[in-house]
């Protein structure tokens, strides 16, 4: 059988078409977790909410949460759907779902943004076991209700749970030596080699938590995460390390 990934896509449905035709095609188990931040921001817009980010993420006030957690899950409903259709039966679900995401408040000028603290891993593995792919949307859950997770971060938090490599499909080939050449691209970096590249500067602004969810998957027990736009043919070239960035521990 082919390795199991843990993949993490954006939430763009038009540009679906091909990524979902790619994961489709892929022959062995996969657990997708989804973004959706354009699409949140839009809603958000038509229902008179002004949208604020702080340090790379969405101020998520409570009044703002369910609009969240709506357009989440009917993305992952749509997802899901397009999977199931090209001979992929998928199941989306939320950290709402048996459990599935615990989570705690990150910081309080966040609003209702929140870090995993637990990953039911038994429900994702029996999906598994049935032959079904789960997709996952990043909400949380803590006692006072639900909680908005980046999705990257939820996904490396995943992928450590279940022990399993984690892909994180972005619009960027990989990390870059210099942002506007592709040929600058780092085949490989180590846990130590991405912290001086952040502290350079040369690592900076939405790869941050990528990165950061890359090093955070490997501390919960990932082998390793790999950083790599979405492509024809990319979740094999990820696996044999000649497209993206692989993250490894040293």
């Amino acid at each position: 059988m082919e390795q199991a990934l843990l993949v993490k896509i954006g939430g763009s449905l038009k540009e679906a078409g091909e990524l979902l035709d790619e994961l489709s095609a892929y022959p062995g188990p996969l657990v997708l977790v989804h973004g959706g931040g354009p699409r949140i921001g839009e809603w958000l817009n038509r229902m008179g909410f002004e949208t604020h980010f702080y340090q790379g993420l969405r101020i998520t006030p409570p009044e703002q949460m369910e609009v969240v957690e709506m357009v989440l899950t009917s993305l992952g409903k749509q997802l899901s759907e397009g999977l199931s259709r090209r001979g992929r039966p998928s199941v989306a679900l939320t950290g709402r779902d048996a459990g599935l995401l615990k989570a705690r408040l990150l910081d309080p000028i966040l609003g209702r943004v929140g870090e995993v603290t637990q990953v039911n891993s038994r429900v994702l593995e029996q999906l598994l076991q049935a032959g079904l792919t789960p997709l996952v949307a990043p909400i949380g859950l803590d006692a006072h209700g639900p909680l908005n997770i980046n999705a990257d971060t939820a996904a490396g938090a995943i992928a450590g749970a279940l022990r399993l490599p984690a892909v994180f499909l972005t619009d960027v080939v990989g990390v870059l030596r210099d942002p506007k050449d592709p040929s600058s691209r780092f085949a490989q970096l180590s846990q130590a080699q991405v912290q001086a590249l952040i502290q350079d500067g040369t690592i900076s602004g939405g790869m941050i938590p990528k990165v950061e969810a890359a090093l955070n998957a490997l501390s919960k027990g990932a082998p390793w995460a790999t950083i790599a736009r979405g492509a024809q043919g990319i979740l094999q070239a990820v696996r044999e390390g000649t497209a993206g960035t692989r993250v490894v521990a040293s």
